[in-house]
């Protein structure tokens, strides 16, 4: 009898690939599903965590039992391709239709060729280079047996106290928008290939405006904010075909996102009209208890079901209670085998059906993992993301002579320098920045190093924020009374501070963006030595540098670089490379100005821009200026760059557009890249618009001396906006065109829109 059910089992797998190859998708879908029970339709929207399991023993876990049995439509997190393969084996071979497993993981930059976090990856402000890092990472995660990728993360982050923060692409809807549709692209291509995967664009939707910048807390804002903030990202990734969306853990006007049907089926579905794969978040459908809108497990995967949830992600409530509900009338079997149809299609588009062992290459494995070409391109690109923010007397680049003092708790440590979000990274495989300056310096100059100081001096807080990525404890005292005997004997002074990997990231939330109070302290007295000291600023996130703009010579945001971040780095301050990133969110002044973001209403009594000083009864603070200490887009390099002569091809617009040009020259001595940035400004609209906003962009590279012509097409559409009747609008009258190197420096040129 098993001998049978094995047989048939088989049988019944090379048929539904026998099918897959002759059937186009709809079809396909349908006459699978006509041979599925009730139960094998709702294990298919069960998506959970396999567990560490043995390639010999899978089928005796928990995780192996459910697939045999048809309670399982995926799994996610585990690394080994022959553990993916032999649970997929038995997913084909021993359940009764054979139907292939989705495997997920969170690459969220890189698999083991890690590439610069996001918000590091969006500073480069090259949408080549975003796509290229997303098929890599594609590439080597598909070698490996995973299919589908936790991203990219498109919220839209304007509270620098947030952690996760460092997993999107910033403040602006724009950029943010260019970014998603470069990440789809370079994960998924069209699927033909064997190194292509699924994307989930996430969190649907506005999870980067947690309530105090606290994880997992409430979200509420207008309608109208949404339209025009922040849900552009997620359209645009729709739009890219982004095969499959996460639902976000806030809730959305009171409902969580998770059981919140006008989000997921009104306007996703409906609206938008998106076709593909919808899960939650990791145990979302558990967390409506908790929230209160559900009293138990049953209420709650009821309400997800119908809000139009397909997948549910460890909660169990589906596999556990869809069949009793539609039973006692509470879920339909349209919004069943809709959730069901939305899995096996999305499991189709990979090619799983066709052949399910497609991501299960052995030889693949064994050659496309970390590769020197890999490497090579995350080194280049890692380079291309930080940003210069202050270069006082041209300290930067350092001449590789003379004594050099390598000094703070970030030089010295493999794991941290990556990033948080590193699932599948081999941080034994790394380097650190100081093997990273010995290999730069060798045969050249001498390098001093010590560790200075911990990361904050609080033991709790520091073992909280690391999440194992281990930093020794030192005495405080003890390690900087080290740094500055190194320091006393050098030319050159090269701090490595500020958050360790995991200090940002997912429940990650900061109440003080400053420098750690012991890192503070020791940096306080290298700058005292009077030797120059160049800031490398670690970070996630936006964080306060005002004490450090006034006194440190030399600063440079290199975020968390990925795998090659110490060469990389070493590039970049030793000069073989010029810095070009610029900031894609505003660096404020004191942690209370958050949420800061360039593109904010005027209100009715706004200050001067720049004011340095207190007016009365005008929208400011007592204590600190309202403009940030380095704007959104800002960015210093190794040359310098002239704007001039900004003109529009006509003063109105008659028709569907107008081209704005600037001329753009190279007035330093290094060949370098610019990121040349368009901005508008609606003066009178029926709705309050931005003092600007940024509508496009362009990353040049000019020789020294070399001069061009920037051209921007701007169209009509790109004028529009959502109106207080979430209607898209483009009203006429007059506008202002901006362009320069950042949202602060501009040149400005007046420009009329006429009815079309």
């Amino acid at each position: 009898m098993v001998r049978k059910i094995i047989l048939t089992s088989v049988i019944s797998a090379l048929a539904v690939a026998g099918f897959a190859q002759k059937k186009p998708m709809n079809e396909f879908v349908d006459d699978l599903m006509a041979k599925m029970t009730l139960q094998e339709k709702i294990g298919q929207l069960n998506l959970m965590v396999a567990g560490d399991i043995t390639t010999g023993g899978a089928m005796d876990t928990q995780v192996g039992g459910d697939i045999a049995r048809g309670n399982m439509g995926g799994i996610f997190n585990i690394k080994g391709i022959d553990k993916i393969k032999a649970l997929q084996e038995i997913a084909v071979k021993k359940s009764r239709l054979g139907i292939p497993l989705i495997v997920g993981m969170d690459v969220i930059h890189g698999y083991e060729t890690i590439f610069p976090i996001p918000l590091a990856l969006s500073c480069s402000w090259d949408m080549a280079a975003v796509e290229q890092s997303a098929h890599i990472a594609a590439k080597e995660a598909s070698a490996d047996g995973i299919n589908l990728t936790f991203s990219p993360m498109v919220d839209i982050t304007r509270d620098a106290r947030w952690g996760r923060y460092s997993e999107g692409n910033g403040e602006d809807p724009y950029l943010g928008s260019r970014i998603a549709e470069a990440m789809v692209r370079g994960y998924q291509g069209d699927y033909s290939q064997k190194d292509n995967i699924m994307a989930c664009v996430k969190h649907f939707a506005l999870y980067g405006a947690a309530e105090s910048g606290r994880d997992y807390n409430t979200v509420d804002m207008s309608r109208l904010r949404m339209y025009n903030d922040y849900l552009p990202p997620y359209k645009a990734a729709c739009d890219a075909g982004s095969g499959s969306i996460m639902s976000s853990f806030n809730v959305v006007d009171g409902i969580p996102a998770t059981a919140n049907k006008w989000l997921m089926t009104d306007l996703l579905r409906e609206e938008w009209g998106y076709r593909g794969l919808m899960m939650t978040d990791y145990a979302s459908i558990a967390e409506l208890l908790v929230h209160g809108v559900a009293k138990d497990m049953q209420q709650a995967a009821a309400k997800a079901l119908m809000a139009g949830t397909d997948m549910d992600m460890c909660s169990q409530g589906f596999v556990g209670t869809l069949e009793k509900s539609l039973n006692e009338g509470k879920v339909t079997i349209e919004a069943i085998d809709q959730a069901c149809r939305r899995v096996l299609e999305a499991k189709y588009k990979l090619g799983l059906f066709k052949d399910p062992y497609k991501y299960c290459d052995t030889k693949r494995a064994k050659t496309d993992l970390y590769t020197t070409e890999n490497r090579q391109v995350a080194r280049n690109i890692a380079a291309e993301t930080f940003v210069l923010l202050k270069n006082e007397n041209q300290l930067l680049p350092l001449q590789k002579q003379g004594t050099i003092a390598l000094i703070g708790p970030l030089a010295n440590t493999r794991a941290n320098l990556a990033g948080t979000w590193c699932v599948a990274y081999t941080p034994d495989k790394y380097s650190t920045l100081k093997e990273g300056f010995e290999r730069a310096l060798e045969g050249k100059a001498k390098l001093l190093y010590a560790q200075g100081s911990n990361i904050v001096a609080d033991e709790a807080v520091q073992v909280a924020a690391e999440f194992g990525k281990t930093i020794p404890r030192v005495d405080d005292r003890q390690a900087r009374a080290e740094a500055l005997q190194v320091a006393a004997e050098a030319d050159v002074i090269v701090a490595a501070l500020g958050e360790c990997a995991d200090m940002s990231g997912e429940c990650a939330s900061r109440s003080d963006l400053t420098l750690p109070d012991v890192q503070m302290q020791l940096l306080r007295e290298l700058v005292a030595t009077g030797k120059p000291v160049v800031l490398l600023n670690f970070s996630g996130r936006p964080t306060v540098m005002k004490w450090e703009s006034e006194h440190v010579p030399a600063i440079m945001n290199v975020w968390f670089g990925g795998s090659e971040a110490a060469d990389a780095i070493c590039d970049v301050v030793f000069g073989d490379k010029v810095p070009s990133g610029k900031l894609t969110m505003s660096m404020p002044q004191a942690t209370g100005q958050e949420p800061l973001y360039y593109n904010h209403l005027n209100t009715g009594r706004p200050v001067p821009e720049g004011a340095d000083r207190f007016f009365k009864y005008q929208s400011n603070y007592l204590d600190v200026r309202n403009d940030p200490l380095y704007p959104f887009g800002f960015g210093l390099s190794y040359t310098t760059f002239a704007y001039s002569d900004l003109r529009l091809s006509s003063a109105t617009m008659d028709g569907e557009s107008v081209v704005a040009t600037v001329t753009v020259k190279n007035t330093g001595s290094r060949d370098a890249d610019e990121v040349v940035q368009l901005y508008v400004r609606d003066l009178v609209a029926s709705v309050s618009r931005p003092v600007r906003e940024l509508k496009g962009f362009e990353r040049i590279h000019l020789k020294a001396g070399e001069q061009r012509d920037v051209q921007f097409t701007i169209s009509r559409d790109a004028l529009g906006f959502y109106n207080q009747d979430l209607k898209w609008t483009v009203e006429p009258g007059d506008f202002q065109i901006m362009v320069g190197p950042n949202s602060r420096d501009l040149q400005k040129a007046d420009l009329r829109i006429n009815e079309y």
